[in-house]
Order: structure tokens, then sequence, then C-alpha cells
């Protein structure tokens, strides 16, 4: 680990963003040259004391974990996002077809986007989200092993299931099923892919069902669905998807007809922010900074 480039590396970085990069005000009286520590705290999960320690050769070695959080939080690039791995003395993730690394330009449309949206990739992991996308579905990003995609869930815990009317839930197991087969279909060789393919095969017969009758169109989700909130209760809402460019990864941002009661119930989310009420399919606590130390 090298402190001192780490260091002067995040505090660059830092430096170079300008507050409307990642959706926030500047101010009338910002003196600082880009973010302020705070805003990168609150952007990555940590809390402002450890990233001071780093960026003053201080702090501990971060974890990839950590790190993944940094470069998302900075909008680095991939290269950037290598360069500050290997500075903290880990080996880079994969820049395999499939990233968790959402892309800088997905970020700065999630950024400034005034309503829930979140990114997710093509097998389902949930890599980001803004807040009111955490407000509306509670916190999906970090579930691992056989609850790490939504496909997983969705068949594997009936809980899954409890941001979605009854009526629903046969259309969107399709849909899922339809995404992970155009993924497999793309790359045969996906290992990924294919180890959740097997897994589901083996342990839900509805699953096993979907994937046997090889719906192909599946893959064309409905654009207009309702959301089940435990605060704000059924809410219709409109899915917009953003695709990158490789297919790997969509940017969804759901809203309702303006004027309309849902329209309402979306506003109402900014108040109700991340007072999420428990949910059995999310980690809902509040994004509050956590001490990474």
């Amino acid at each position: 680990m090298d402190r001192a480039q780490l260091a002067d590396f995040l505090r660059r970085r830092r430096e170079a963003l300008r507050p409307e990069d990642v959706g926030l005000m500047a101010g009338p009286r910002r003196r600082t040259p880009g973010l302020r520590r705070e805003e990168v705290a609150a952007l990555t999960g940590m809390s402002t004391d450890y990233l001071a320690r780093l960026e003053q050769q201080r702090g501990p070695q971060p974890s990839e974990q950590l790190l993944s959080a940094l470069a998302r939080g900075l909008r680095l690039t991939v290269d950037e996002r290598d360069h500050l791995f290997l500075l903290a003395g880990h080996t880079p993730p994969s820049r395999a077809f499939r990233t968790h690394h959402v892309s800088p330009a997905l970020m700065r449309v999630l950024d400034t986007v005034d309503a829930p949206a979140l990114v997710i990739s093509d097998i389902g992991h949930t890599l980001a989200q803004n807040e009111l996308g955490v407000a509306l579905f509670g916190d999906l990003s970090d579930f691992d092993g056989d609850r790490r995609t939504f496909v997983q869930r969705w068949f594997g815990d009936p809980a899954a299931r409890s941001f979605y009317p009854p009526d629903y839930h046969d259309t969107h197991g399709r849909a899922l099923v339809g995404h992970l087969r155009n993924a497999l279909a793309r790359d045969p060789g996906d290992a990924e892919a294919r180890a959740i393919v097997d897994e589901l095969l083996a342990r839900s017969d509805e699953f096993t069902a979907i994937w046997e009758a090889h719906e192909v169109r599946a893959t064309l989700e409905p654009r207009s669905k309702r959301v089940i909130h435990p605060a704000i209760g059924m809410v219709a809402v409109d899915c917009q998807v953003l695709v990158a460019e490789n297919d790997a990864q969509r940017l969804l941002v759901f809203t309702a007809v303006p004027g309309s009661e849902d329209a309402d119930k979306l506003r109402l989310l900014a108040v109700v922010g991340l007072q999420f009420p428990d949910s059995p399919d999310s980690k809902v606590t509040p994004r509050t900074q956590r001490d990474a130390s």
C-alpha cells in the first residue's frame, strides 16, 4: 500500500469534481475547489473522519468493498479505478464483460434524475441507487450468496415479491427469466449466469417451468407497473430504461403521470426519505455515514 500516493490521488480526484458533477448544488459560499470531504463521504457511505485519515496518510488499508465505493463516488474511469486499487495494495477487479463498476456516464445520469432510479446488471445485481430509489425499494445493493441477484431472491425467497401485487408476479417472474436467458445467449460461456441458472433449476419448479418455455419475448418487461411501498401504499409507475453500450448494465428510472395521485406519492418519498420501514427483501437501514476503520 502506497499511503502517500493513495492520499494524493484521492485528494486530487476529490478536488477535480464539481458539485454539479455528482448532482449537488454548489452554493454561494463554496471556497474550496472540488467536493468537500463530507460530500464524498456521503456519496460513498463512509465517515468523513475515515476519508480524512486516508487523505492524511493515517488510515488503515481500505477494503476492496470500500475502494469500489470510492471509485463510484469519485466517478472514476476503469483505468482510474484500477490505479486506486493498486495504490491501496489490492489487485484490481477483472475487466470482464460484466463489471460491478458503474460507468461515470451512467452515474452522471443517476445523479441528475429527480426520481427513484437504480442501476442493475444484466443478471440482476443492483449496482447503484439514488436516494429516492432507496426510499422506494430499500437498499438492494448489499446481498451475497444465493440472494446476490434479484432473480435469485424472486424465486428463492417469497418475501422478495412484497414490492409487487400478486397479479403482477407471473409477468415479473417471466421478465426476470428472460433477462437471464438473454445474458446467457450473448455469451454461452458466461460462468456466472450459468451458475445462477443451474442453481435455480435445481431448487425452483416455477423457474424451471418458465425456463423450459423459452419465452424470449419475456425480456420485454412491461414499462408500467404497480409498486407496493410500506409507507405510501400502492403506486403506479412507468419504468424508463437506459441501456449501457455493452448491454451489461441498465439504468431504471421510475416516474408517475404528472398531476396524478401516484405523482403525489412519489413526491412524498422526498419527505419520507430514507426512513423506509423494515422490508423483508431489502437492507433498508438509512445510509448514514459508516466508519470504515
